[in-house]
């Protein structure tokens, strides 16, 4: 990994920007191409999406829309020890979605002036849960729990076809929506299947959703990113990253480990350690060789690890670390630190902080409860992991009798008049006035 050392320097927030290690993405091309492919399926459909699964996925789908028995089948072959995992984690994630649903409110402003609030599920979401390198029934946990615990009426599920399951969706991701009573799936992936969220495919009974959510890689973050606006998105959750934030108590062990499980993601994943030992940077550089040749994926780790995204960066204490954190807005931030709660006080943009030595990003992609759909890129700096809330809207209700609209009309008049938009004060004004005789 490369090194940076920011000791005896002091950056503000745009120099930091600047030396911010990222992976070396041409945004342009990821949107030009997806807009192609987003502009291909509004305009040709069904025909699109399997030619871009021939072209993508090296498969032509089984069914674009994945038949009912195909799911059936797969909830009973399915392993037991997954089973019971994924049946576990949609118990914890259902107990952590379920707090976060607001209650309704109201407020007294006077006598008779009430303005209430109230949360509305949307009616109809796509839901994407990513293929390629690996396979992710936990998404489509992180995906549904909270839509079906903020009541959202209709569910789609989109999913790449797999060239090993002969063009079909993998059994596991079916299986794991089998469980939680999706019965819309459809084999199709990248950006011309958000783009069919988006846009609805009538000839396989696809409907327009009203949200779109799921990780997936930059291709489909900028799919989400352009379709933003026709239907709501909950962030671009694009290629992982974890930033471990260390002193000299940490184990260098353990922080290689937790550096490589997220490297396994994808050659382009980000994994960076903030500390301010160089001993312990040291060490954890001497240890990660090691631990990345014994895992399955030592190839894709390594080039992860090499790459421009990560690296270790050396600052004179946990107050700098802290101060680029919150500038790179990490989707995963560990802190490992002799007093991680002091160190939390100062974090305020991570799309999941994960504290102590026992709680690995690990747990998180999996059995926390917390949700793993997450910003990336420094999406954290201004957006927020993937809820029950993201799928609620706040609706305001305004209820004013008439001594109660009597009371402010002066000040309407006047901030009506100040905008030059007379009209407005005037409708407040003739429910007092009588009106003129003809």
């Amino acid at each position: 990994m490369q090194s940076i050392d920011l000791r005896g320097r002091t950056l503000d927030t745009l120099a930091l920007r600047q030396l911010i290690p990222r992976p070396v993405v041409d945004v342009a091309v990821a949107s030009s191409s997806a807009r192609t492919l987003i502009d291909d399926v509004a305009e040709r459909g069904e025909d699109a999406l399997v030619e871009q699964s021939e072209r993508f996925d090296g498969v032509r789908p089984l069914a674009l829309r994945v038949p009912q028995s195909h799911i059936d089948d797969a909830v009973r072959s399915m392993d037991p020890a997954v089973r019971a995992a994924l049946e576990e984690a949609i118990r914890r994630v259902t107990a952590a979605s379920s707090a976060q649903v607001p209650a309704a409110s109201r407020t007294m402003l006077g006598d008779g002036a009430v303005v209430e609030q109230r949360w509305h599920p949307v009616d109809r979401v796509g839901l994407y849960v990513p293929g390629g390198k690996a396979v992710y029934p936990s998404s489509v946990v992180m995906n549904a729990v909270p839509a079906i615990v903020a009541g959202v009426r209709s569910i789609a599920l989109a999913s790449p076809a797999q060239k090993e399951h002969g063009g079909g969706v993998h059994p596991t991701i079916l299986a794991a929506a089998g469980l939680l009573g999706i019965t819309e799936i459809y084999a199709m992936g990248g950006a011309g299947a958000i783009g069919a969220f988006a846009h609805g495919v009538p000839s396989i009974g696809l409907s327009p959703v009203d949200v779109v959510t799921g990780p997936g890689n930059v291709f489909v973050a900028a799919a989400k990113r352009l379709v933003k606006g026709l239907v709501g998105i909950d962030s671009e959750a694009g290629t992982t990253e974890i930033l471990v934030i260390a002193d000299e108590s940490a184990d260098p062990r353990l922080v290689a480990f937790d550096l490589v499980s997220q490297a396994e993601h994808d050659e382009a994943a980000a994994s960076l350690l903030v500390t301010d030992s160089e001993t312990l940077a040291r060490a954890v550089t001497e240890v990660l060789p090691s631990v990345a040749a014994g895992t399955a994926h030592s190839e894709r780790v390594r080039t992860a690890l090499a790459g421009p995204q990560s690296a270790v960066v050396l600052v004179d204490d946990l107050s700098a670390a802290a101060a680029f954190s919150n500038v790179y807005g990490p989707e995963h931030l560990e802190l490992q630190v002799a007093d991680n709660d002091a160190l939390l006080s100062d974090i305020h943009s991570a799309g999941a902080v994960f504290v102590g030595p026992h709680s690995p990003v690990s747990l998180g992609d999996y059995l926390a409860g917390s949700n793993h759909v997450l910003p990336t890129g420094g999406g954290a700096r201004f957006a927020s992991g993937l809820g029950a809330f993201t799928f609620l809207r706040p609706q305001q209700i305004v209820r004013y009798s008439g001594p109660a609209l009597s009371e402010v009309a002066d000040h309407i008049v006047a901030l009506s008049l100040a905008e030059a938009l007379p009209a407005h004060g005037e409708a407040v004004t003739a429910r007092f006035t009588p009106p003129h005789a003809d």
